[in-house]
């Protein structure tokens, strides 16, 4: 079970940060949401992988700790924000300049 949450994190971090290094608005959008999904999961397994156990604090053998599950949800709040404001910043660049390159190098300029 934890390989597969491991490995899982690990796919999403790969594959955030390769969108996030490409040229255009959308896959970096795409790659921004894709590293912040890898946060949660990482955060959310943090918390020790249980399976049928409550998560209150208790005389219980065993427990799921809390903190994770509330850091996870105040992060997916904040990272639906966070979404919700680069779009509107990435569709009044386009609408702009009728072109989605991030990159600040000019047309005739060399981005070095």
């Amino acid at each position: 079970m934890e390989f597969l949450v491991a490995s899982a994190i690990g796919v999403l971090t790969a594959s955030g940060l390769y969108l996030v290094l490409r040229l255009r608005t959308f896959p970096v959008i795409m790659g921004t949401s894709l590293l912040t999904y890898a946060v949660n999961v990482f955060l959310f397994a943090s918390g020790r992988l249980t399976v049928g156990a409550p998560p209150i604090l208790t005389d219980a053998e065993r427990y799921t700790d809390p903190l994770p599950q509330a850091l996870v949800l105040t992060a997916i709040v904040i990272s639906f924000g966070m979404t919700a404001v680069v779009v509107m910043i990435a569709l009044g660049a386009y609408l702009g300049d009728d072109d989605d390159h991030v990159d600040d190098a000019a047309e005739g300029e060399d981005a070095r």
